[in-house]
């Protein structure tokens, strides 16, 4: 995709939370963007996903 394809957007998100990611991101050789792209994906085409996600209210570990 190219970068005219793209929106840049900005989020606050927990700190704590953040952290984890970015280690595990690291492990894994994911990213933040392709997460988010993800994400938008299969909020927009799984409606199981779409349920879990508006459901899930506790984001403590």
């Amino acid at each position: 995709m190219s970068k005219n394809q793209m929106t840049l957007t900005s989020v606050k998100v927990q700190t704590g939370l953040f952290n984890d990611f970015k280690i595990e991101c690291v492990k894994r050789k994911f990213s933040f963007q392709k997460l988010a792209d993800r994400a938008l994906f299969l909020y927009l085409t799984d409606d199981d996903f779409r349920k879990k996600i508006t459901n899930q209210i506790n984001l403590e570990r």
